[in-house]
């Protein structure tokens, strides 16, 4: 029988339930991250861009529009459909953010691309409602913000706080970052 002056016993940790490790980072960090994200894809987009031209001769911004629009289509599917099947990005890494499916595995290049194709609804329904309106460059930035604002604060009503291409891919984002207790100093 341990004596009154004994220190109590802490009871044992228990281990991380399932659902914490499976949780959504923020709002605001997923949306850094996106930010974060579109700066890179410029990168991407220019080398792709000018090996496009470069390639196909195009000498007029304007000659070979579709292909070179088709093309970037397809080298940003690769680009995210690669990183995606490793579970992150460079955005994703910097911002300890991953990509699993909805039961905590990696993600595989089927899924990753019915990702990719799901996460365009962040652009189309703003492309599509402008493209019968001439719009000032001001009001297709105002719309796409708009669109972009809503379709992100739609997580917000998902129990498990996920965007909602993500939740018809059956994939989820979770967060990953380190545990500052277990840190040396």
């Amino acid at each position: 029988m341990p004596s009154p002056d004994a220190p109590a016993a802490r009871p044992l940790a228990s281990p991380p339930s399932q659902s914490s490790l499976m949780r959504a980072p923020s709002l605001r960090r997923r949306m850094a991250c996106w930010m974060y994200e579109g700066m890179l894809m410029f990168g991407v987009v220019f080398v792709a861009g000018y090996i496009f031209s470069a390639s196909t001769q195009t000498r007029h911004a304007l000659d070979n529009r579709h292909g070179l629009q088709a093309f970037l289509f397809a080298v940003s599917a690769l680009y995210f459909v690669w990183f995606w099947t490793r579970g992150q990005t460079l955005a994703m890494k910097t911002w300890h953010i991953k990509l699993v499916d909805r039961f905590g595995n990696p993600v595989r290049s089927g899924r990753a691309l019915l990702r990719y194709v799901f996460s365009w609804v962040w652009f189309l329904p703003p492309l599509a409602a402008m493209a019968p309106w001439p719009l000032s460059g001001a009001e297709v930035a105002l719309l796409m913000a708009g669109w972009v604002a809503v379709w992100a604060l739609l997580s917000r009503f998902n129990r498990e706080q996920q965007f909602w291409h993500d939740i018809w891919a059956g994939t989820r984002l979770i967060d990953v970052q380190p545990d500052v207790s277990r840190r040396r100093t």
